[in-house]
């Protein structure tokens, strides 16, 4: 994926459990206001040039040099726990989609099951803080009720299953996908999962930032379950107890930078031998039917979780098991319940865990509810009025621009062979593009909205989407499915279908009309960051592993592939070295297919530019060369800030680096980068030859 992004989602399913994408009365709004200016105001100044901070030397620092100016004028507002180039065009977004969901809300006469009933029942009711401040806990009575019957190890896995179509994160993750290895098929996958902090790291790590969360989350739990009706003691007991429990899954997971290995993250088994042979207390089979599944085997992300999972649920008491899965329903729907439980959740997860220190206003909370719920029936409303027909063009020509420059970097590789190279040029032939929209809307009439609670709108979308996804097994792959919104600024690569999704939000520049731009910062700002991004992530250490037809399936001679991991381990020795913050540093092998998808949309973005008018003629603009320009608009890409505790979690959870090394990691193994800033041995962002990337 292209951009860092820390929402929930009830229905995710985790990173280990597939070939993930390469990447949760109207009150007044009170958050400060997005600087970017109306579209006329913007034609009056450079969209580059004026985030420039020219006290710093680029080549010291081009991050701060490029966007330093706007950084230091937008702080990060108390209601976000980062500020930057996304947020100011997710709040343009969330005007737009604010718009659409207030007309449908007015209309009187809906049908039902229409679009715009959906819409506007969905939205009254997520804005109606007063009702569920009356219904309390209400919506979660009947999950409640099944909880409380928990008696043995059976029941609870029996309310553990209840719970997955809930989007309640328990015990473990399951999933309908593409087979790996058979891209044509869907599977039914089973990973690890369960865990209430970010990652199985955060229950480890000493550094003193993380073992405050780590402190604070049993806090967290021990006020959730006083929410809940326990006396004091009998809460902290229990907290502490469901701390202990998540630690030991925890202890059993695989770390974040052992999940991207899809080789090793593959096993099929047959659901009777996964069962006798590692989790004897689940029949997977007969759970399995009832979701209506009888796959005849399983693809297992981690099998030792699942091993460690039976030993674990065998020596917890049963009081436990119950306080895990009460903890963990309430949790996911407190956003959604009553102000005291909503107020909690945002304490420990936004506050604590982000940094953020005042919750947004009520309506961006429901729009990014809405999203989840709702996203496509949003996104068919939202690209008929706000994304016009001349942009898609403009951004799907510029797929086949860089198509092009990647097939022609291919054939000059000197450490690839020809066998290779013929594989490669085959796989970049048959990336398939998706730029703006799906040609084909989801169909969501079996999704039932009303207005009888804010969470019982949210579990029946859940609900929904589970029950989409189960839908899909035994049925032919459907290849021109999204699995983002248009009015998502994010993009995605899918292995398994050899394609890229281009999101129509993604090539937002706030408060300029894309006619107002020009190439060199566009490619820079899109064809590099987003664009050749994410097809290098086809070829990154990841996606590589997949051939043009989306198979798991090793194409590369076996010198070629030594090559390339020779080259890559130069990158993740780079990003092991940089500390953004004491004690904690990037992780290069968690962050490597991205890192590498960065370097290489710089690359092929660059050659594609060379191409242009612009290029040829170099004329300044604002000051500053076409060259210097494109490596402007990539840093545009990535002109954001964070607090200290979003930079912590995502050190520890997160396959991005932070934004400043996407930015200086890159741009410091790039020759035509020296050349335009004038970069000197002796500069932070200069490398001696020998030491620099050479991959793509």
């Amino acid at each position: 994926m292209k951009v860092t992004s820390h929402s929930l989602r009830l229905c995710a399913l985790a990173l280990s459990m597939a070939a993930a994408w390469l990447p949760c009365a109207q009150a007044a709004d009170t958050a400060p206001k997005a600087t970017a200016p109306s579209a006329p105001a913007a034609a009056k100044r450079d969209v580059v040039a004026s985030n420039i901070d020219a006290s710093v030397n680029p080549g010291d620092d081009f991050f701060a040099f490029a966007n330093g100016a706007w950084l230091k004028s937008n702080p990060i507002p108390a209601q976000e726990s980062m500020w930057g180039i996304g947020q100011v065009v997710q709040d343009e977004l969330y005007a737009k989609l604010r718009k659409i969901s207030e007309t449908a809300a007015a209309q009187k006469n809906a049908a039902m099951g229409s679009d715009e009933q959906k819409v506007g029942d969905f939205w009254t009711t997520a804005m109606d803080q007063a009702l569920a401040d009356k219904l309390g806990l209400s919506p979660l009575k009947a999950e409640f009720a099944r909880i409380d019957a928990v008696h043995d190890l059976n029941s609870a896995l029996d309310e553990g299953f209840a719970l997955q179509p809930l989007g309640v994160d328990a015990f473990f993750d399951v999933g309908v996908s593409q087979d790996e290895k058979k891209s044509d098929v869907m599977a039914v996958h089973l990973g690890q999962g369960g865990l209430g902090l970010p990652e199985r790291d955060y229950y480890f790590n000493k550094e003193p930032g993380v073992a405050k969360a780590r402190a604070a989350y049993v806090e967290h739990l021990h006020r959730i379950f006083r929410l809940l009706g326990a006396e004091d003691a009998a809460a902290r007991k229990s907290a502490t107890e469901v701390m202990a429990f998540e630690t030991a899954l925890a202890k059993v997971s695989r770390p974040l930078a052992d999940l991207r290995d899809p080789e090793k993250n593959y096993h099929k088994m047959a659901p009777a031998d996964f069962t006798g042979k590692l989790t004897p207390s689940i029949a997977w089979t007969e759970r399995l039917k009832a979701w209506k599944l009888s796959p005849e085997t399983l693809i297992v992300g981690q099998p030792e979780f699942f091993g460690g999972l039976q030993a674990l649920l065998g020596k917890t008491p049963v009081p436990v098991l119950r306080d895990y899965l009460r903890v963990h329903l309430a949790d996911t729907y407190a956003p959604y319940l009553s102000q005291d439980l909503d107020n909690e959740h945002f304490d420990f997860y936004s506050r604590v865990l982000s940094g953020q220190q005042e919750q947004k206003p009520r309506w961006k909370r429901a729009l990014n509810a809405q999203d989840t719920a709702l996203g496509m029936i949003l996104g068919r409303i939202y690209v008929r009025d706000y994304f016009p027909e001349a942009t898609k063009q403009r951004y799907r020509a510029m797929v086949e621009a860089i198509r092009t420059t990647y097939g022609e970097r291919i054939d000059q590789l000197d450490w690839m062979s020809p066998a290779t190279k013929a594989k490669a040029h085959e796989k970049l032939a048959a990336v398939t593009k998706k730029v703006g929209y799906p040609d084909k809307w989801k169909d969501y009439s079996a999704l039932s909205i009303g207005r009888e609670s804010y969470a019982q709108n949210m579990m029946n979308a859940s609900r929904w989407t589970f029950n989409d996804m189960l839908s899909k097994y035994g049925k032919p792959v459907d290849r021109a499915e999204w699995e983002m919104h248009p009015q998502t600024y994010n993009a995605y690569y899918n292995p398994s279908n050899n394609e890229i999704v281009l999101p129509a939000a993604i090539f937002i520049i706030p408060g300029f009309l894309d006619n107002q731009i020009d190439d060199a910062v566009v490619y820079g700002y899109a064809a590099a960051s987003t664009i050749g991004h994410e097809i290098t992530h086809g070829f990154d250490d990841q996606g590589r592993q997949f051939d043009a037809a989306g198979n798991l399936k090793d194409w590369w001679t076996k010198q070629d592939a030594e090559r390339f991991n020779q080259r890559a381990t130069v990158m993740v020795k780079q990003f092991n070295a940089y500390e953004p913050l004491p004690g904690l540093h990037i992780n290069g092998e968690a962050s490597l297919g991205e890192n590498i998808a960065d370097f290489g949309g710089l690359l092929i973005g660059l050659d594609a530019f060379k191409k242009t008018e612009q290029f040829k003629k170099g004329e300044k603009i604002g000051g500053y060369t076409p060259l210097q320009r494109y490596f402007l608009g990539y840093a545009l890409a990535w002109m954001s800030q964070e607090r200290e505790e979003l930079l912590r979690r995502s050190l520890l959870s997160d396959v991005h680096a932070p934004a400043k090394w996407r930015v200086n990691g890159p741009l410091s193994n790039i020759p035509e980068f020296y050349e335009a800033f004038d970069v000197k041995q002796g500069q932070p962002m200069w490398r001696p030859e020998a030491q620099r990337v050479r991959i793509w």
